[in-house]
């Protein structure tokens, strides 16, 4: 391990490689303490939201392609990206709620904000718990396949087992370690 002021760095130099709609691919320069420089390939985002919601009795989760892993009905949290300027995580979560599973809920806490992959990419995801649900349909206008799928509270263990994608595994993981919030 090295010590403190050897770990400091500062970005020298930056190159946009790609600019899409959801993420830009960039290579950047960073100058270290000891003086040493190296180029780092960077993928940038705007961030994303995960709702773990549920009505009492049952986890309303997503099934739906995604076509980068080649899985036709991925396992998943409600969620979505941060993609209008200035949305507060929550308002987004909020969104995405009413979008993909048809629900609004009066109830929510914070789960945790984690980094999924920090060595690549500087995405940040704010997970929610939601509870006490009302139905709401909010068309998002987007060509999404999503299936809602009521899963048993009683069968986390069967939900974990169900699913790869990181953000639900996170979410669920905190609700097997800490109950659902909501919930007698």
């Amino acid at each position: 391990m090295t010590g403190g002021s050897e770990r400091t760095f500062e970005r020298i130099d930056s190159r946009t490689i790609y600019r899409g709609r959801i993420v830009h691919l960039v290579e950047d320069r960073f100058r270290y303490g000891d003086g040493g420089e190296a180029d780092r390939e960077i993928i940038r985002t705007t961030g994303a939201v995960g709702v773990l919601v549920h009505d009492g009795t049952d986890l309303l989760l997503t099934r739906q392609p995604r076509e980068a892993i080649g899985e036709p009905d991925s396992l998943e949290i409600p969620a979505g990206r941060l993609d209008k300027p200035g949305e507060d995580p929550i308002d987004c979560g909020r969104r995405e709620l009413t979008e993909e599973i048809g629900f609004a809920a009066q109830q929510w806490a914070p789960i945790a904000v984690y980094r999924p992959s920090v060595g690549i990419l500087d995405e940040e995801v704010h997970l929610y718990a939601a509870w006490d649900l009302r139905a709401d349909r909010q068309d998002s206008g987007e060509d999404e396949r999503i299936e809602v799928v009521r899963w048993p509270i009683e069968d986390l263990d069967g939900a974990i087992a169900a699913t790869q994608d990181g953000k639900t595994l996170v979410a669920l993981l905190w609700a097997k370690a800490n109950g659902l919030p909501g919930r007698a």
